[in-house]
């Protein structure tokens, strides 16, 4: 992790700082700002690892900075929200960001969760789904698996829709490829956690829900189906 650019967006002086200490004890280069502007120019003067957004920053709010950064960019993010049950999370998830953090956090905490999102992001291949699935996909040549006119290659790494390229960010992929293990299984959402985002404990199932909902605008919304009650599965 010594060459990881971290861009941290964070008004509060105090949290501002002493994260920043934090993250480079553990071996991270830091670039903390205290605005959501600055943070975009920074961003655009040089692309970091991972970003860290605060949801309430003057200038440009973290949910705004998080979606200009997503039309540029598919850098993984993760808001941090003072607010767990904020409507701020659900924004910031809508808005591209990977995963959220809710303060105040311990700095272990927040090391970990960067390290998970990292490293589903450095290793966006081989999901590793389950077996045992109902409806096989129809593979095709090169590791790509066809549903419908969905099409999965498993080792460019890429997603066509009708013949069209879908633009998926890692975690998208990540999630795509963990139903396309298992077509026709139900996966529940603790599963997803675990799988696709690296949580060894529990997580708030909101995470996978709005990523859900945002692969669902790309591939269709009715190629994954919700099973009331326990999860999610995708039609093959």
């Amino acid at each position: 992790m010594a060459d990881t650019h971290v861009l941290f967006v964070e008004d509060d002086d105090v949290i501002r700082e002493a994260t920043q200490l934090a993250l480079e004890r553990d071996g991270f280069e830091v670039t903390a700002v205290p605005d959501g502007l600055l943070g975009l120019e920074k961003f655009r003067a040089r692309r970091p690892d991972i970003a860290l957004l605060d949801v309430m920053v003057p200038g440009l709010d973290g949910v705004s900075l998080c979606r200009r950064i997503r039309d540029e960019s598919t850098v993984p993010v993760i808001m941090l929200s003072a607010r767990a049950d904020s409507i701020d999370v659900v924004l910031g998830l809508e808005a591209g960001a990977d995963d959220y953090v809710t303060k105040p956090f311990d700095g272990a905490v927040l090391v970990a969760r960067i390290r998970a999102v990292l490293r589903r992001f450095g290793h966006a291949s081989g999901s590793g789904g389950g077996a045992g699935a109902a409806d096989e996909p129809e593979p095709l040549e090169g590791g790509v698996l066809r549903f419908g006119d969905l099409e999965v290659d498993t080792e460019g790494m890429e997603v066509r829709k009708a013949g069209e390229p879908v633009g998926l960010t890692p975690t998208e992929m990540r999630l795509l490829l963990e139903f396309s293990a298992a077509p026709g299984t139900v996966l529940s959402r603790d599963r997803l956690l675990e799988r696709v985002w690296d949580y060894g404990w529990g997580g708030d199932t909101r995470v996978v829900d709005v990523h859900v909902q945002r692969l669902r605008g790309k591939i269709g919304q009715d190629r994954i189906e919700t099973v009331r009650g326990f999860g999610y599965k995708l039609r093959g």
